[in-house]
């Protein structure tokens, strides 16, 4: 008995520390890197990035992290949840009701971790500025973008202000 007992903590520890970080559309729970504490008033180095992770807070205390894209327009750094099949926020994606019950979250760009508060864009002139931004920089977005605002996929843009 004392074996199995032994197998089945050695089974956790190694599923917990294996399934930490997010990896391309598998999501993640604990993001790891030196946390950045120091207000962040230049974003420009995320422009050489194509993806970070957003680690939310979970109900259970088990965070969850995803991979996305990410721009800064303004100053400000944002980034997309895509819904493909629909729906509405905060509705389909666990992250997105995640930051809807608690806007608190942890970006992960490179190595270092940032403390930010997340806030849906809701502005129609902030969100085309953001639209513009994701364009330029990414070009799936630009295709995506061509004719306009698709209807699908729905589009989510959050902004992700300092912590507070």
């Amino acid at each position: 008995m004392r074996r199995c007992c032994r197998f089945v903590v050695f089974t956790l520890v190694l599923t917990a520390v294996a399934a930490c970080e997010p990896h391309d559309r598998r999501p993640g729970q604990w993001l790891r890197g030196g946390v950045v504490t120091a207000p962040v008033t230049d974003w420009s180095f995320s422009n050489d990035v194509d993806e970070i992770f957003v680690e939310t807070a979970t109900w259970y205390f088990v965070p969850h992290s995803v991979t996305t894209t990410v721009v800064t327009s303004g100053g400000t750094l944002y980034v997309p949840s895509l819904y493909y099949e629909g729906g509405d926020f905060p509705n389909e994606r666990l992250w997105n009701r995640n930051i809807a019950r608690d806007p608190h979250v942890r970006l992960k760009i490179g190595e270092k971790i940032y403390p930010r508060t997340a806030a849906l864009v809701t502005d129609p002139d902030e969100r085309t500025r953001v639209l513009a931004a994701f364009a330029a920089k990414y070009d799936r977005w630009r295709e995506m973008l061509k004719d306009g605002e698709p209807a699908t996929p729905k589009l989510i843009l959050l902004r992700v202000d300092p912590s507070s």
